[in-house]
């Protein structure tokens, strides 16, 4: 497993955004036009991966990758053996008074 770090996932997440806006054939001034963005935090953002997360979910809407941010803290689905110990650890008498 390779650690990445925090600067490094913003570079990473910056370098996507650009790519998809390139391939998107968007201009960074008409995405700047459609998501209410200004040209220079886009410009900055794609230079030194540095945005507020609001800039950048508007970034994601225009882009259609909000999706992403949906699933980002998800509560995980337990695996069978997960559900099984979970079960095992909620038997037996509660603390407290009735």
């Amino acid at each position: 497993m390779t650690f990445i770090t925090p600067i490094q996932m913003l570079e990473i997440i910056a370098a996507q955004l650009k790519a998809r806006r390139l391939f998107l054939n968007l201009s960074q001034q008409s995405l700047s036009d459609r998501s209410g963005v200004s040209l220079s935090v886009i410009r900055k953002y794609e230079r030194t991966g540095k945005i507020s997360l609001e800039s950048l979910l508007k970034l994601a809407v225009i882009l259609d990758s909000l999706k992403q941010f949906e699933d980002l803290f998800q509560k995980p689905i337990p695996t069978q053996f997960q559900a099984i110990s979970i079960l095992q650890k909620n038997t037996g008498r509660k603390r407290g008074r009735k």
